[in-house]
């Protein structure tokens, strides 16, 4: 049984304002007129934080998002640029936002208005990633013979299709860029699952920052 539910993501950014304008128009969201520095859709969940932070990338993103669209060349008008091309073996681009952060790029005939089809973090050990977030917000553990990545999917509350754990050799070396926030009833839950309490919320801060077994961060706001 899960011990608390997907509630959106968050990016840490330099700029808030070009990169609510890129990830929008990329995305298929909208920034309200009151909150210029967050990006929503039609659910809650589709919610996604532009957070200004004074330090830049340095290392490529532990996390990252995979986006549909209908060509290349309309991302790189949006401003991205192609890191590496799609290739027979490989069907998508890797490239970057304006801020030189990491997403690939899913080219589609038919391209839905939401377009953000997956999260994608890497991991020391796959499986017990997929397996532990499984048993922290619900869904069903995928994967396929003899390749190393897994997924979730059908995951209560995420607002794209899949959730991916992909084997990296490298370690985990600073904070991710990309995170995401979960809401529920009670904290110990999640601690006891095995998270660890990197913050707890104070008068500062209206929920409590953890790190999963990897190390990755995330948010718990009680409900």
């Amino acid at each position: 049984m899960s011990v608390a539910r997907f509630k959106d993501l968050c990016v840490d950014v330099s700029c808030p304002s070009a990169m609510v304008a890129f990830w929008g128009r990329v995305l298929g969201l909208t920034s309200p007129a009151d909150n210029p520095n967050v990006l929503v859709g039609e659910v809650p969940e589709k919610t996604i934080w532009m957070c200004q932070v004074p330090e830049p990338r340095t290392v490529k993103q532990r996390v990252h998002l995979d986006v549909q669209t209908g060509s290349i060349d309309g991302l790189v008008r949006e401003g991205a640029t192609v890191q590496s091309p799609a290739t027979e073996e490989q069907h998508w681009t890797v490239m970057e936002d304006p801020e030189g952060g990491e997403f690939c790029g899913f080219v589609r005939d038919t391209v839905p208005a939401y377009r953000l089809m997956e999260l994608v973090v890497d991991s020391a050990d796959p499986e017990a990633q997929a397996r532990w977030w499984a048993g922290v917000v619900g869904g069903d553990v995928g994967s396929r013979p003899g390749q190393p990545y897994y997924w979730l999917e059908n995951v209560p509350g995420l607002p794209f299709p899949y959730w991916v754990f992909v084997p990296v050799p490298e370690a985990k070396t600073v904070k991710n860029r990309i995170h995401w926030d979960v809401t529920a009833p009670a904290l110990q839950p999640v601690l006891d699952a095995g998270a660890t309490l990197l913050r707890p919320k104070d008068d500062e801060i209206g929920w409590h920052v953890c790190a999963d077994p990897e190390g990755n961060e995330f948010c718990v706001f009680l409900s």
